[in-house]
């Protein structure tokens, strides 16, 4: 397997830029997700680094070798691609062994390797039928099985569980997850899912309109979000925003908003003017003996939660509380944020401040 460094990357196609200088570099053995919403680069950068398209500027570095200008059949790599593109006119068996056969391996060696590609996929059972009467499941594996039969140095899949139903999708993604963990492959993988990229990906990118917006570990780009786009793109319901116009407090560790100071989680730089304050629904608890008040204008029953809308001063929020808590429409309230978990941005460029708790964010612009 092999480490990739992907080093200001770019494609334009005609005056179109599909992507601006990104960097990044995946570590041997991770599992890697590019994340993002239609149009915003990803599926063009997994192609550049895949061979599929060439770069119109930038390094890619497969392994400590570059690449960025050698044809797919050069770099070593496997393509899974969401429409599974599986052999109509053959068998399973044929499916998964055909890039076995193709490099001229002998015929028993195929056989022994096909066969333990189908028992870690579980695909025994079916290795003489055609792909056609398939299930979508059955043929993402087979999909699967054809990629990793010849050990490549990495994997790149584009939104393969995208042709999948809801149910089904979580129970294989639990298992590629599982399936890389055994394997310990570089796995580059393209999603539009933010759940999805955050129960698999040991790292994501997440990108916008071509540019980087954030790399790093899923729970640091959830807690800490390095701009608004990726705090309203990551979570459900995403981060909240109250806007306000005044200065960060003495000593950067405060905010006000209608007259209330809230405590900010570490000191941050200076900033005054036209501010955003973030907070996630799950991190604000329902106070009466609060000074900082919303009024309750819409509930919805989660089962063992409820998300809460409210009017606040500074516009409106959502609330994740137990759903036991007893609420109306109409209702006044007073509201207390965990410093803790709070966010502060730029409201013109959109940028979180740095703070102590944050300085490892990487965003790119």
């Amino acid at each position: 397997m092999a480490q990739i460094r992907i080093v200001n990357l770019r494609k334009d196609f005609g005056s179109f830029n599909a992507v601006k200088s990104s960097t990044f570099t995946i570590e041997d053995g991770e599992f890697f997700m590019l994340l993002g919403p239609s149009g915003c680069g990803k599926t063009t950068t997994l192609r550049m680094m895949a061979g599929l398209e060439l770069p119109t500027s930038g390094e890619i570095f497969i392994d400590g070798e570059e690449v960025g200008m050698k044809p797919a059949s050069q770099r070593d790599i496997a393509f899974v691609f969401q429409m599974f593109a599986l052999y109509p006119h053959m068998n399973v068996r044929r499916n998964i062994s055909y890039p076995l056969v193709s490099q001229g391996m002998p015929r028993t060696a195929v056989r022994q390797k096909v066969h333990e590609i189908a028992e870690i996929l579980g695909i025994t059972n079916i290795l003489d039928r055609p792909v056609g009467g398939l299930s979508g499941g059955d043929r993402q594996r087979v999909a699967l099985g054809r990629a990793i039969v010849r050990d490549p140095k990495a994997f790149f899949m584009d939104e393969p569980l995208g042709a999948l139903d809801a149910e089904f999708r979580e129970h294989m993604a639990e298992e590629l997850r599982a399936l890389h963990d055994r394997m310990g492959a570089t796995t580059v993988y393209v999603t539009h899912d933010q759940l999805e990229a955050m129960q698999m990906g040991d790292k994501i990118v997440v990108m916008n309109h071509g540019i980087v917006e954030q790399f790093g570990v899923p729970q640091d780009i959830y807690d800490w979000p390095a701009t608004k786009f990726v705090a309203q793109f990551i979570g459900s319901p995403p981060m909240n925003f109250l806007n306000f116009h005044g200065m960060v407090g003495k000593g950067g560790t405060s905010v006000t908003l209608d007259g209330t100071a809230f405590s900010l989680p570490r000191m941050i730089e200076g900033a005054n003017g036209d501010l955003t304050f973030g907070v996630r629904p799950e991190h604000i608890q329902f106070d009466d003996s609060a000074r900082y008040r919303g009024r309750i204008i819409a509930t919805e029953y989660l089962g063992t939660t409820q998300i809460v809308s409210l009017d606040t001063p500074n516009g409106q929020i959502k609330a994740r509380i137990a759903s036991h808590e007893a609420v109306g429409i109409g209702q006044t309230t007073g509201l207390r944020f965990d410093p803790r978990t709070v966010t502060v941005f730029d409201a013109g460029t959109g940028r979180a401040l740095r703070s102590e708790a944050n300085h490892g964010v990487l965003a790119h612009g």
